[in-house]
Formats: structure tokens, C-alpha cells, sequence
């Protein structure tokens, strides 16, 4: 092989060795400015795992998520608001070294140049539109970047997981509600 030139696997390799101590870094370097001693008050409501800053990502996340799921005005206010618990106990209720993983993707999302780098969200979290979450989503459901789609379904998996075991979806979706064990 002439010098200077790469077979196409020495390439994909030394690619995929960039990209993932890039990625790494990003996410070494995002836990350490989100530094959890510094975290914010916890938000109004109780919450086990969800502080603030990780129930303002899923209140953005939520709307674009679920879409038309969601009814709208103040239905769709409770909804999200049942959703965002249910995040905290789905997430709550993981082994800890998911819920460290979890919290490092959120600690991701909450700094801001990976917010705007990442995920293309410019404005913050309390004020980005559903569309800009919605194409942020979109853009790391299809990546070309294996983390980037694992970090999608992550959040997708623990969304929907909370969203239909919530009693109020079923009746959109014509579930009757869990068999009663022993009732004839």
C-alpha cells in the first residue's frame, strides 16, 4: 500500500477512536461544570431523581415526544407534569450505574455549548419550542453516531415508559386497565 494512504477499516477505526474519546471528553467535561454539589434546590413537587434542571430537560422533551398524545391547554399541562413523575420513578426505580448513565446524558443536556452543539437547542431548555426539541430528537433518533441514537432511545424508553403507565393514556389508547387478580 503506497504511504500516506489507509485501507477503509484503518479509517472507520481511527474515526471511531476520535469520535469516541470525543464523545467521552464531552461528557467528562459536562459532568464537571454541571457539578452535582452546586445542583439546584429540588423542584416544588418531591421528587426522587429529577432535581430542576433535569425536570426542566423533560417538561422541553415531553410535548415533542409525545406529540398529538398530549391533549392540549391545561389537560396537556397535568399530563406532562404525570409524565415528568413518572420519569422520576421509572429512573428512580433503575440499577445505580444506569441512573449514573442517565444522569450523565442530562448533565449533557443542561450544559449549555453541548446543549447548542449536540443537540442544536439555542435557547434554554425553559424556553425552547417544541419544534426546535422535536428536530433535536429527530436529528439523534437518525445520527450517524451510535451514542448519539442510544441517548434518543434512552430518553424515548423512559418517556413512553411513563407516559403509558400513566391510568390517563389508557383510556386514549382503549386500554382497559391491568386484569384485577382474583376478581371473577
Amino acid at each position: 500500500m503506497p504511504l500516506g494512504v489507509t485501507s477503509a477499516s484503518q479509517v472507520s477505526r481511527r474515526h471511531f477512536l476520535v469520535m469516541g474519546i470525543g464523545g467521552a471528553a464531552a461528557l467528562v467535561c459536562a459532568r464537571w461544570l454541571y457539578n452535582p454539589d452546586a445542583e439546584p434546590a429540588r423542584s416544588p413537587k418531591a421528587r426522587e431523581w429529577l432535581d430542576a434542571r433535569r425536570s426542566t430537560i423533560v417538561a422541553a422533551i415531553v410535548p415533542a415526544m409525545l406529540g398529538g398524545a398530549l391533549r392540549a391547554g391545561e389537560a396537556a399541562a397535568i399530563a406532562r407534569d404525570e409524565v415528568i413523575a413518572g420519569v422520576d420513578r421509572a429512573v428512580a426505580g433503575l440499577p445505580p450505574s444506569v441512573r449514573e448513565e442517565i444522569a450523565d446524558l442530562f448533565a449533557l443536556l443542561a450544559f449549555a455549548p453541548a446543549r447548542c452543539l449536540l443537540a442544536g437547542v439555542w435557547s434554554t431548555w425553559e424556553r425552547a419550542s417544541t419544534e426546535e426539541v422535536g428536530s433535536f430528537l429527530a436529528r439523534w433518533q437518525t445520527s450517524r453516531f451510535a451514542l448519539l441514537r442510544s441517548a434518543y432511545d434512552a430518553l424515548h424508553q423512559i418517556v413512553y415508559a411513563a407516559w403509558y403507565g400513566n391510568p390517563r393514556a389508557w383510556q386514549a389508547i382503549g386500554y382497559p386497565g391491568p386484569p384485577e387478580i382474583g376478581a371473577s
